[in-house]
């Protein structure tokens, strides 16, 4: 072997070595290990020399692959604390009636899956039999986020411990009756037993790991003590590919968070075939939490290959697990024990020798179903050494085999995901291997029976006994609602009389608002300011100094700027989220603090502050998780609109989110024009999320970055405000030329900073042509349709209502022309419930750089625009000459 000294890495080179003759011996001595015992046992000493160091503490970089085996060998597995044939036989049952329950639906075309939970219901059963908390100790627990797939093995165990219903099982997938079982984890549809929604697949881990920061936030700033509640986020090995599954695992390590642990089901295959058909995904999947700084515990391999590990005297059958890949492993699961002797035995002349010595059965039964996933000892072993060890957040990785116990007809073949049901003759196959006491009869109808051990059997009672212990029922989701006093008005009042003849944008005025809000005595300290990392952008960095961003270790280090007024001040017990650039991971923070008051039964409000481009269109799915999740908060779209921003540009003009807003049933947009309508929008929505009769809604405003003088609230629009139109002004109410009495009249509506246009084409019609405009603040245009809409249904069970916009324009003469900064969808919401001629304006296409006036003028919104507009109106209508229309547009420019 060369001289490695002479070719050590050049960052080596850099350190100065104070013992030169030392480091020649060292380096000595694995030479003459590898000349004398071959260059695999050197590689062996340096692994263990490595692993070494890490335990010792030794700064050294980390290995971030092991051997393909156990973390825990079978010698330091802790003693099992529970009923092994008991616990076998809760999890026999909850096998059985998982399987019958998708396989019943089946008839009925609804679909469900059935080989997810039969792969992971050792994962689930340890947890719940051993470490789940549930919320009747300190009304918190444990959090468990569920694989979506694994709702039949949730429902079939909440079927034994009476919390659910045979006729309910019947009914999975066919909720509309009322009985129904909602697909996957649903909050909104089953809320008394999901709290985690999860089947959108990568948001479950991504929520988990906010989640368990937001624990720690709560413990740190003495709001709630979640100390003893813990995070257990279970996960899939193909899931494992979606971005925002990995997306926060260096914040996870950053911050310590050993109240969080991922159970990672690897039975090797996703929806339509192997995760990794040429790799290993468990060796892909240590590296990368390894790299991150995850304690990574692997549980692979079942008690059945002891025998075989213990025969492998020189590590040959070590380095051929590392070296198959997962489809081939995948094919030995379902293959004869010939072919597993040629194709994996037959690989070198060590490997011939150490099968010679296993029996066919032996060999069987390692290669098609003992995996550590499957054994409740293994489990149990390594979530008690995830739960021990400190510093960390911990990843299980536990292998298993897709579809297993169902039979050879599902186990580790490439469709089971897709296949929905057993035959009889399977069923009564799982049934013997399982042990249960079914008999033929109860298959006499042809269909198979829901199985159930009875109320009073032993297998309930210790299941119940178990949970008890444990805190309760789980999963379940519990809320003790309560109400947070009103806020003083003293904190709306400063909006409510308008700005004087200062210039403020609304972004500022909505800023202004929470910095009050947050002062309050009651509730000052339930506000929850989150923000990816833009709080300068929107004067946000006034609350730094007085709230502080939140961080675990503090403030370790002499900020900056720390001469300065409002210097960027870190704290354990922080108020503000400051995420960095992660609007996924911010809004990751905004769901855990917004169902607060459910998962630790302490109401919080939170508000998260974002471009308004980079909201909903960057994370519309997790605002939908937000919705399945029963949340409550603000969410604000700041430097709204798509001719606001001068000078940025297509990617950061949102001329759309309104109408992404507007498919979610949640959420109630609002597009507020002034000061004022933010306050009254704010201190109702206090009202409706937090208030007596809490509603599970949470709201979506838009606020700009347009300085303007905001007017004093005019009398009598709060109920026009909140419902989403009120008149803001008249032609008569016009100090200069105001148009003759007989004038054509016109309706101008505008949301949001369009307002300031149509009031000076109010002006121009006036003063140029002799219109007489009403000016109309349109506040939300998706509240306006949400109310039609209703009275639309009403008049389907024979109640006649009238929608609030037709009641509003009642009486209003002339054509209405609706404005805005947004896509003329967004103001087009309302069209078929206004009884006068009715057109729009909008932003339509993309964005552009240019000022505020120039790209107003390009998208057709600005005033002279607007005047052009609505005297095109007026000409069709024959109350204005048509020739008004080229005269406007040529003395405007257009």
């Amino acid at each position: 072997m060369s001289d490695p000294v002479g070719k050590l890495p050049s960052e080596l080179d850099q350190l100065p070595d104070r013992d030169t003759e030392e480091t020649a011996e060292w380096a000595a001595s694995l030479d003459a290990v590898a000349q004398a015992a071959g260059t695999r046992r050197a590689e062996y000493l340096l692994r263990r020399t490595l692993q070494h160091a890490e335990a010792a503490g030794l700064a050294l970089p980390k290995l971030l692959e092991t051997d393909y085996v156990n973390t825990i060998p079978t010698s330091a597995e802790p003693e099992f604390p529970g009923d092994e044939e008991m616990e076998a036989k809760i999890t026999a049952w909850n096998r059985w009636n998982a399987a019958a329950m998708v396989t019943r639906g089946s008839k009925y075309g609804v679909g469900g899956h059935i080989a997810t939970f039969a792969s992971a219901a050792w994962l689930y059963e340890t947890g719940f039999q051993h470490f789940f908390r549930g919320k009747e100790a300190d009304g918190s627990g444990d959090q468990l986020y569920i694989q979506g797939h694994a709702s039949p093995g949730i429902y079939a165990r909440a079927f034994l411990d009476g919390r659910i219903s045979e006729q309910q099982l019947d009914n999975f997938r066919q909720e509309s009756g009322g009985n129904g079982l909602p697909s996957y984890p649903h909050p909104r549809r089953l809320p008394w037993l999901w709290e985690f929604p999860t089947v959108s697949m990568g948001l479950g881990p991504l929520s988990a790991i906010y989640q368990a920061r937001f624990n720690r936030y709560l413990q740190n700033r003495s709001i709630k003590d979640t100390a003893n509640s813990h995070v257990w986020a279970f996960l899939g090995d193909g899931e494992m590919d979606e971005p925002e599954s990995t997306a926060a695992l260096a914040l996870a390590s950053r911050e310590q968070l050993d109240n969080l642990t991922f159970v990672i089901n690897c039975n090797l295959q996703r929806l339509d075939g192997p995760v990794r058909a040429n790799f290993r995904v468990v060796q892909e999947l240590e590296a990368q939490f390894r790299g991150a700084g995850w304690n990574v515990i692997k549980s692979l391999w079942g008690s059945a290959w002891d025998e075989l590990f213990q025969l492998d005297t020189t590590g040959a059958l070590v380095r051929r697990l590392r070296e198959v890949p997962d489809a081939q492993f995948q094919t030995y699961a379902t293959r004869d024990v010939a072919y597993i002797r040629q194709h994996f035995f037959g690989a070198n002349a060590e490997l011939v020798q150490l099968a010679g010595v296993l029996s066919d059965a032996k060999i069987a039964e390692c290669f098609h179903s003992s995996r550590g996933g499957h054994e409740p000892r293994k489990v149990y072993a390594a979530y008690k050494a995830a739960l021990e060890h400190k510093g960390a957040p911990t990843v299980i990785l536990a292998q298993t085999v897709k579809g297993y116990t169902l039979g050879a007809g599902f186990e580790s073949k490439n469709a089971n995901h897709q296949m929905k049901k057993l035959t009889i003759d399977e069923f009564k196959d799982m049934r013997d291997l399982l042990g249960l006491p079914i008999p033929d009869s109860a298959f006499a109808d042809g269909q198979v029976p829901y199985g159930h051990p009875g109320a009073n059997s032993p297998e309930v009672q210790y299941l119940n006994e178990r949970r008890a212990a444990l805190g309760g029922p789980a999963p379940a989701r519990k809320v003790k609602q309560v109400a947070l006093p009103a806020p003083a008005d003293r904190s709306f009042a400063p909006l409510l009389k308008g700005s004087g003849k200062q210039e403020m944008a609304t972004t500022m005025a909505f800023v202004r608002l929470v910095k009050d809000l947050m002062r309050d005595k009651e509730t000052g300290k339930r506000w929850v300011p989150i923000v990816p990392d833009e709080a300068r952008t929107f004067g946000m960095e006034s609350l730094f100094p007085s709230a502080g961003i939140y961080s675990p270790l503090g403030q370790t280090y002499e900020p900056v700027d720390r001469d300065q007024l409002m210097y960027y001040k870190e704290a354990k017990d922080g108020q503000i989220l400051n995420e960095g650039i992660t609007e996924a991971g911010a809004m990751a923070d905004f769901i855990a603090a917004c169902t607060s008051y459910a998962t630790h039964g302490e109401p919080m409000i939170p508000f998260y502050i974002f471009y308004s481009m980079f909201g909903w269109q960057r994370t519309a799915d997790q605002m939908w998780q937000l919705a399945d999740q029963l949340g409550k908060g603000f969410i604000v779209g700041a430097t709204a609109g798509r001719t606001t921003l001068t000078g940025e540009g297509l990617q950061h003009a949102d001329g759309h989110s309104h109408l992404i807003a507007s498919t979610n049933p949640a959420s109630l947009n609002y597009d507020p024009a002034f000061a004022y309508e933010i306050a009254v929008i704010v201190k109702d929505g206090l009202r409706r999320m937090y208030g007596e009769k809490p509603e599970d809604v949470f709201y979506y405003l838009t606020v700009y970055n347009e300085p303007k003088v905001q007017p004093a609230m005019p009398e009598g629009v709060e109920e026009g405000i909140l419902k989403g139109l009120y008149r803001f002004n008249t032609a008569a109410d016009l100090a200069e030329a105001a148009p003759a009495a007989d004038a054509p009249k016109v309706q101008l509506m505008a949301s949001g900073t369009a307002i300031h246009w149509i009031l000076e084409a109010q002006k121009l019609l006036a003063a140029d042509w002799n219109v007489a405009a009403d000016v109309w603040s349109a506040t939300s245009w998706g509240e306006l349709r949400r109310d039609a809409l209703e009275c639309d249904e009403a008049l389907l069970r024979g109640e006649v209502r009238t929608p609030f916009v037709t009641r509003a324009l009642e009486g209003a003469q002339g054509p209405v022309l609706a404005v805005s900064d947004w896509m003329r969808q967004v103001p087009d919401q309302i069209s078929q419930w206004v009884e006068q001629d009715y057109t729009s304006l909008g932003t339509d296409g993309f964005g552009l750089s240019d000022t505020r006036e120039g790209a107003r003028r390009h998208f057709g919104v600005d005033a002279q625009s607007i005047v052009v507009a609505a005297l095109a109106q007026l000409a069709r209508r024959g109350e204005v000459p048509a020739s008004s229309v080229k005269e406007a547009r040529e003395r405007y420019g257009l």
